[in-house]
């Protein structure tokens, strides 16, 4: 029973991508540093990282659990842990509510502000799956939905709203809803033919790829914010030109006639970038001090 209840575990985790979570959690990090311009202690860096670790996969596996019947009539994602039968969802449901159970102690860990705020949070990121069935702007929810990690690290280390983070978390926003509708468009197809709104489904690939390079610009700009907000140095603005170079190097892999590359784009360049945003910018802080 322990080893079927591990190999549902690890179907699940693959099913959501665990390992996806690296691309917010930078800025989620970077966020704190900047709260406390200096290092966070290793109980707020711990209770930080659980946390963006269990909103996440509690966010992610409600997607599934609610779009497994979208899933299975789509060839792309029917070989899914849902759609394929090889995990059930009454199993993914509890593995939602424990997910969402271990954001919410680490959100009380942190502080009362957090706590209170975490069912906020647990109800928007598990809104985004419905969007797409009526609106063209869930890329933006979904944006919302990881752009809210700075913000929620700001305050797990000053408990208080401050305007540097909105600047992060709506870069975050742009970011994110960018590469989603980068990664949206080889569903187009299936989208129409189920009646879901997506972009890449209303503008086709190449107004969609100029979609995307747009909020990525809008991205990189709102990352000026805290720069000057918060009299940063050099590091952060040379980290902020690294990012600059690996968007560009981002859209130069994709063209309307040719996505075979869209998975490096997607995987491989956004990594990159959530990674020289929190290495620069935590450098710049320790550096300084």
């Amino acid at each position: 029973m322990i080893k079927n209840l591990f190999k549902k575990i690890r179907l699940i985790l693959q099913d959501i991508k665990l390992a996806h979570s690296l691309f917010a959690l930078p800025f989620a990090l970077l966020a704190a540093f900047l709260a406390k311009n200096d290092a966070p202690s290793l109980r707020e860096f711990l209770w930080i990282i659980v946390a963006m670790i269990g909103a996440r996969s509690g966010a992610m596996a409600t997607n599934r659990l609610l779009d497994a019947n979208l899933d299975a009539r789509n060839p792309r994602t029917r070989g899914r842990a849902l759609p394929s039968g090889a995990v059930k969802k009454i199993e993914m449901a509890v593995f939602i509510l424990a997910s969402y159970a271990v954001f919410v102690f680490a959100a009380y860990k942190l502080n009362r502000l957090c706590f209170w705020l975490s069912p906020v949070a647990v109800a928007w990121i598990s809104f985004y799956s419905l969007t797409k069935r009526f609106t063209l702007l869930s890329h933006f929810v979904l944006g919302l939905s990881l752009g809210i990690a700075p913000m929620g690290a700001w305050l797990a280390i000053r408990g208080q709203f401050d305007l540097a983070p909105f600047f992060i978390s709506g870069a975050v926003l742009l970011w994110v809803a960018g590469f989603d509708i980068l990664y949206s468009i080889q569903d187009i197809e299936a989208d129409r033919k189920q009646g879901l709104h997506s972009i890449p489904g209303f503008l086709g690939i190449k107004n969609s790829l100029w979609a995307a390079r747009g909020l990525h610009a809008g991205s990189a700009l709102l990352l000026l914010g805290p720069y000057f907000l918060l009299q940063l140095g050099p590091l952060y603005l040379a980290g902020l030109l690294v990012i600059c170079a690996l968007f560009i190097r981002e859209h130069s892999l994709l063209k309307p006639g040719d996505l075979s590359k869209l998975d490096v784009a997607f995987f491989n360049m956004n990594g990159w970038i959530s990674a020289a945003f929190f290495i620069f910018g935590a450098l710049d802080i320790l550096i300084r001090r």
